[in-house]
């Protein structure tokens, strides 16, 4: 008899990837596949493609730190999002949760609690994002990214797995790549992204020093939805809304990459030796997480830092160049770093826990 899953996270693709990963390999293992969601967050976009998970949305509300009205109006929200998740429980009987965090879990996690159902709980930033730490005392297991994570917890709740990276990251072709964008091999090439949704200070600072980027570098440029310039036309430059299946390629032909903070993107490119220069979110809630791994990974000689307070147009391209006349000292940095089996030691912990809860059931 084959067990059943039920997923959640959301509110940024960092909050779904890893699930994506994790949810290929219990489709191969035979797992019913159920992923609670928001109505129209961006998990539901990504995860709906798959034809092995059935999705559930549920009403969800934004966990802020700061007051405003909104706030009252999502404890509502929140409410009822409990309400549906624990019925959805009732009606799934998963044998264990998992949840990738986000502001869409925190009632996903209260509605297994209450049906007594085993919580399992990933944290991929170096520290824990709030929905986590709302999470963590309702879990049975919460996995880690990076071991420093585990333990500063001082729990043996707390297991660190390392990253969850997704293996068609391995598969890019740099001359596919260059071919997408229309670049030569003869000249370097700079990978600049800013996460899913974009992130519109990097973008007008690509804007603002193209022509004197072109200059030096071929820039392939990820500028998020509905945020492209179209009279942004220069030669040695290609820029996309979104890239989905061709983003192995372009990171295989970029000799080093612009990009955002966020965990998953970071172990990525650590994974792939890609030298990185990373500038952190400034604002909103993922501050704090964006700031403290980019400063870990520049800590530990895998990245270039530029905080975004400090971003001119020349600090912006002095980061650039230094980044790539040192980027084999990065690139040996990042070679002594070992990835580990993240995936395979969280689909461990799954069946260990969910084979608790069944036994547990039995003994009942």
């Amino acid at each position: 008899m084959s067990q059943t899953i039920v997923f959640t996270g959301g509110g940024s693709a960092g909050h779904v990837t890893g699930n994506l990963v994790l949810i290929s390999k219990c489709a191969e293992e035979n797992w019913n596949i159920h992923y609670i969601g928001s109505e129209q967050g961006i998990e539901r976009e990504l995860v709906q493609r798959s034809e092995a998970v059935n999705y559930h949305p549920i009403s969800t509300g934004k966990l802020r730190r700061y007051f405003s009205w909104d706030n009252v109006k999502d404890v509502f929200r929140v409410v009822k999002g409990v309400f549906q998740s624990y019925r959805l429980m009732r009606q799934i009987k998963p044998d264990v949760v998992f949840s990738m965090g986000g502001f869409v879990s925190v009632p996903v996690v209260l509605g297994a609690k209450l049906c007594r159902i085993p919580i399992i709980i990933h944290e991929p930033d170096l520290n824990m994002g709030l929905a986590n730490r709302i999470a963590l005392p309702l879990a049975n297991q919460m996995c880690t990214t990076f071991p420093e994570t585990a333990e500063a917890k001082s729990s043996r709740y707390a297991l660190y797995t390392g990253p969850i990276i997704r293996p068609e990251i391995r598969s890019g072709n740099t001359l596919q790549g260059l071919k997408l964008c229309g670049f030569t091999a003869d000249r370097p090439v700079v990978l600049i992204m800013g996460g899913s949704q974009g992130a519109q200070r990097i973008n007008q600072m690509v804007r603002s020093t193209l022509s004197e980027l072109t200059k030096s570098f071929q820039i392939v440029h990820i500028c998020g939805k509905g945020k492209m310039d179209e009279t942004a036309s220069i030669q040695g430059y290609r820029t996309f809304e979104f890239v989905g299946d061709e983003l192995p390629n372009l990171i295989a032909m970029a000799d080093i990459v612009v990009s955002r903070a966020g965990s998953n993107s970071m172990m990525e490119l650590l994974t792939l030796h890609k030298p990185m220069l990373l500038i952190p979110h400034a604002y909103g809630g993922s501050v704090k997480g964006q700031v403290v791994n980019a400063q870990y990974f520049h800590k530990k000689g895998y990245a270039s830092l530029l905080l975004e307070h400090d971003m001119t147009e020349q600090a912006f391209m002095e980061a650039m160049m230094e980044l790539y006349q040192n980027r084999r000292t990065y690139a040996k940095a990042m070679r002594l770093h070992q990835d580990g089996e993240g995936a395979n030691q969280i689909m461990a912990c799954i069946r260990e826990i969910s084979g608790l809860w069944n036994r547990a059931i039995h003994k009942a």
